[in-house]
C-alpha cells in the first residue's frame, strides 16, 4: 500500500511540473507575442501615422534644417525656454559627453567658423502619449558640403503647447564614419546647396564655391570670389526674407552638373507671393565645391510676380 501512495505521489508531483511547465511556455509565448505586437505597432510605415506622428516628424525635420543653417531665431521658435542638450561623442575610442541647457547654447560665444551641415534622417521612431508627449528616436548620417561626416542617432522629447509641438529635451550620440565612406554624393551636395539658400547666412551660400569660384544668374556680371558670393545671395536674402529653394532633380553631363530647383517666397517690399523654377550649371573644382556656375531662371517672370516692372 505505501508503495502505490509513492507512485501515486510521483504520478502527481510529475503532472504538476508537465503543468507548470505547459503554463511557462503558454506564458511565454503570449509576451512574445505581445512583444511582437508593440514591435509591428513601432514600425508602422509613414502612411499609417497618426496626423500628429507626422506633424512630430515635420517639426523635426524643419528643426533639423534650421539647425543645420545656424538659423537660431527660427531655432528658438520650435525649442522650449526650459530646453536641455546632451551629447554623447565617440572620439578616439573614448565616449565624451556634453550636456548644456538651451540658453547656454544660444548665448555660447562662437569662436570658431561657422559651418553648415545637412542632417537628413533615414529612419524614425515615434512614440505618442496621450497626444500631449512625443517621443523621437532619428537615425541620421551628418554632411559637409555632400560628404558623410558622422552617424547621429538623435533623441527627441515633444510637448504639445497650444496644439503645436515644442522641443523640450535633445540628446544624441556621434560617431565618426570610416573614412572609405566619406565620399562626395552630388544629389546631397545639391540638396544641402537648397538648404543654406533657405536660410539666413548668406556666407553659407558662398562656402559651396572654391575660394576663386563664380557666379552668374542669366546675363548679370558673374560675382568672383565668396565675398562677391556673399553680397549676390544677401540681397536675395534680404528681398524673400521667407524663401525656401526646393531640390527638384539632378542631371549630370559631359560639360558639368545641373541643378534643377524651386523657389517660393514673399517678397519683402510688395508682399507678393513669388514661385520660380530654374536651374544653375555647375563646374566643380579639385576641392569637390563649386568652381563655376551659370544659374538660369525667368527673369521676367520673377519680376512679374514681384510687381516691379
Amino acid at each position: 500500500m505505501k508503495n502505490v501512495i509513492q507512485i501515486r505521489t510521483l504520478i502527481m508531483a510529475s503532472c504538476l511540473v508537465l503543468l507548470a511547465c505547459s503554463c511557462n511556455e503558454s506564458e511565454s509565448k503570449n509576451t512574445a507575442q505581445e512583444v511582437k505586437s508593440q514591435a509591428k505597432t513601432r514600425k508602422v510605415t509613414e502612411h499609417q501615422w497618426t496626423q500628429d506622428q507626422t506633424d512630430v516628424k515635420a517639426t523635426i525635420e524643419r528643426f533639423l534644417v534650421v539647425a543645420g543653417n545656424y538659423d537660431l531665431d527660427a531655432m528658438k521658435d520650435i525649442m522650449m525656454d526650459k530646453t536641455n542638450i546632451a551629447s554623447i561623442r565617440l572620439n578616439d575610442g573614448v565616449w565624451k559627453t556634453s550636456t548644456i541647457t538651451v540658453e547656454e547654447y544660444f548665448d555660447k560665444p562662437r569662436t570658431n567658423e561657422l559651418k553648415p551641415y545637412f542632417e537628413p534622417v533615414s529612419t524614425w521612431d515615434i512614440i505618442i502619449s496621450k497626444r500631449q508627449l512625443a517621443f523621437v528616436e532619428a537615425d541620421a548620417i551628418l554632411h559637409t558640403y555632400g560628404v558623410p561626416k558622422k552617424n547621429n542617432v538623435d533623441f527627441f522629447t515633444l510637448i504639445k503647447e497650444e496644439d503645436a509641438w515644442k522641443i523640450f529635451s535633445i540628446s544624441f550620440t556621434s560617431t565618426s564614419l570610416p573614412e572609405d565612406e566619406k565620399k562626395l554624393n552630388m544629389e546631397t551636395f545639391a540638396k544641402s546647396y537648397a538648404q543654406v539658400w533657405s536660410g539666413v547666412r548668406p556666407e553659407f551660400v558662398a562656402m559651396f564655391f572654391e575660394d576663386n569660384g563664380t557666379l552668374q544668374l542669366n546675363e548679370s556680371k558673374p560675382a568672383e570670389g565668396r565675398t562677391q558670393i556673399t553680397n549676390v545671395v544677401k540681397g536675395f536674402m534680404h528681398d524673400l526674407q521667407d524663401m525656401v529653394v526646393s531640390y527638384d532633380s539632378l542631371v549630370t553631363k559631359p560639360t558639368g552638373t545641373e541643378f534643377y530647383w524651386t523657389l517660393t517666397a514673399t517678397h519683402f517690399d510688395t508682399n507678393n507671393n513669388v514661385n520660380v523654377s530654374g536651374y544653375e550649371e555647375w563646374q566643380m573644382g579639385e576641392n569637390g565645391l563649386i568652381l563655376k556656375s551659370q544659374g538660369h531662371f525667368p527673369t521676367e517672370e520673377y519680376n512679374r510676380q514681384i510687381d516691379l516692372e
